[in-house]
């Protein structure tokens, strides 16, 4: 898993998904992000780097985290 930046074009990808949540309900923000999430999962493909990023995603809000 990266944990480096690797986005071609990060200012341009934020404003790409501020944009398509501009006059979204904040459900309807979360169903967006969440299909994002699964569309980028389908993307990566791969088992182990999906579990890597999931638990990386999660290290800060767990009990036991020094980090969160």
């Amino acid at each position: 898993m990266r944990l480096d930046p690797n986005l071609e074009d990060p200012d341009g990808f934020y404003a790409a998904l501020v944009a398509a949540a501009e006059g979204l309900t904040e459900t309807q923000s979360q169903d967006l992000a969440l299909r994002l999430v699964f569309l980028l999962a389908n993307q990566v493909g791969a088992k182990a780097a999906l579990d890597a990023c999931i638990d990386e995603a999660a290290r800060p809000y767990r009990k036991d985290s020094t980090h969160g």
